[in-house]
């Protein structure tokens, strides 16, 4: 099949000749050869086409993780169409926002919700519902099973749009970010050679795939390096940790390493045949670091991305990776710090985290404003985030400019007060967050998990941490909780703490 299609020459390049290679294994031995998987994402590209879906047209998919799931992925691409992954969590009402905004051609959703999506098809005037589930069975299954592979997938260039990925929407309505073909190739390119990815690794695949860590990067990366994945449909410590003997590598969020870190087989032993451990999504604790590096003998690599732009930066594969750091811009990427004013802040100091490259989003679905209230001059994107740079050039996520507080006229960095939180004896993790203040518009507060057992009290917390702190940044609520509000990413959302203890 010549392939004109900019996204999937990219993506098959490296198994082309390999059809026998392996692919994916999943937990149940069950394997996936290149050939099986490329055959039946042609077919499944050849159903959409059938059913009417032109180049542009967005396919959104709401369904359990499988390879057929991911060939679905892949034959929508081939398609020329826009890949649009829905949080499996959604509701029905939320799942009816998205496909009013996306006007989608097509809708997979599994078969056991399909009934519950009735209204939300019919209000967004879906014109093709079909059914996939875990298994990799449903109505689509059944079109593709008939049908013939599409025999050249669609051209599509470097700035068509290749897929959609919706923000959180915690500051709004949820903003459909368009990356194109060139977005994801550029960066699953420079990852891979960053990483250094090759045919023999062999990565164990615990992610979601409606995330830009798990599609995006986990499988556009093994796709790009001709390697394999260990498919686990969600995470479980004590089946990824008896996956290590055979896998190479591994991706994942903090909590993934913490649970880890609770496994007792846990060890350098355990660890040996793995190359390389990377973690995002949201920043891990310097103790996580720590303590994995004495389990295992390994230094967990940790980058940053966003949905907007892929990633942005990584701690090097060789040389030094520094703990509580994102590492430094990818090849191509472009990262500053600037101040209120736009202006770039001295080394060691925070402000706004401003991106570019070939990384960088097409913009938001229908939202041109919004679009254009996010870039500035020259190409920068304002990301949302606050960051410091060091000497060496490394960075650090120390916010998100929502989340920063402003008491009587004071800029807090949580980070700064969760550092300090997060060392007190007793203490597992912390989030800091303003709430309201008659007075200071703002004062601070601090959401606490404490060890099991730990006698922890309001008065030794405070003890702890005041006097390293400026009076002003001194926390005036403080409330222990069992675990963190956390989205599916691991990502703490301190909107829902905002919401349970300041009202708004």
């Amino acid at each position: 099949m010549p392939d004109t299609n900019h996204l999937i020459r990219a993506l098959r390049s490296a198994s082309d000749g390999r059809g026998d290679a392996l692919f994916a294994t999943d937990t149940t031995g069950t394997v996936t050869t290149y050939a099986d998987l490329w055959d039946g994402a042609a077919r499944m590209a050849q159903a959409l086409v059938s059913l009417g879906v032109e180049p542009g047209d967005r396919v959104v998919m709401q369904v359990e993780k499988s390879v057929a799931a991911l060939q679905c992925y892949l034959g929508t691409v081939m398609a020329g169409a826009v890949h649009l992954p829905l949080n499996t969590a959604y509701t029905a009402s939320e799942v009816e926002y998205f496909l009013t905004d996306a006007s989608p051609r097509v809708f997979v959703c599994d078969p056991a919700r399909q009934a519950e999506m009735k209204t939300a098809t019919r209000e967004a005037a879906v014109a093709h519902i079909l059914t996939l589930d875990a298994d990799g069975r449903g109505t689509l299954a059944e079109a593709t099973g008939d049908a013939a592979p599409l025999p050249a997938a669609i051209p599509r260039e470097a700035g068509d749009i290749a897929a959609f990925l919706y923000t959180s929407g915690t500051t709004g309505r949820s903003k459909g970010a368009m990356l194109t073909h060139g977005n994801l190739v550029s960066n699953a390119v420079a990852l891979r050679d960053l990483w250094q990815f090759t045919a023999d690794d062999v990565l164990i695949h615990a992610l979601p795939i409606f995330h830009t860590h798990g599609l995006f990067v986990a499988i556009n990366v093994t796709l790009m390096a001709g390697g394999q994945i260990l498919l686990h449909r969600s995470f479980d410590a004590a089946a990824v940790l008896a996956d290590f003997p055979r896998a190479t590598t591994l991706m994942g969020v903090p909590t993934f390493y913490t649970r880890l870190l609770d496994q007792p087989g846990l060890t350098r032993q355990a660890a040996a045949h793995m190359r390389l451990f990377v973690s995002g999504s949201a920043p891990m604790l310097t103790d996580t670091h720590a303590k994995w590096h004495d389990r295992t003998g390994h230094i967990v690599l940790e980058r940053y991305g966003m949905t907007e732009t892929c990633m942005n930066t990584s701690n090097p594969y060789d040389g030094t990776r520094k703990p509580g750091t994102v590492g430094l811009p990818l090849p191509g990427v472009e990262v500053r710090l600037t101040g209120a004013d736009g202006t770039p802040v001295p080394t060691g100091e925070p402000g706004d985290i401003e991106v570019r490259g070939p990384n960088l989003f097409a913009g938001y679905w229908n939202m041109p404003e919004k679009t254009a209230e996010d870039m500035r001059p020259g190409g920068w994107f304002a990301t949302g985030d606050i960051g410091t740079v060091d000497a060496d050039g490394y960075y650090t996520i120390v916010g998100r400019s929502k989340d920063l507080i402003i008491s009587g006229g004071y800029n807090i960095y949580p980070k700064e007060i969760e550092t300090l939180v997060d060392a007190v004896p007793g203490v597992v993790e912390s989030a800091v967050f303003g709430v309201p203040h008659p007075d200071f518009g703002e004062s601070v507060a601090v959401a606490v998990v404490r060890l099991p057992g730990a006698d922890l009290k309001d008065e030794d917390l405070l003890a702890a941490v005041t006097p390293d702190l400026a009076r002003y940044k001194h926390p005036r609520h403080i409330h222990f909780l069992d675990a963190l509000p956390r989205n599916t990413m691991g990502k703490v959302q301190k909107t829902e703490l905002r919401r349970i203890f300041g009202g708004n």
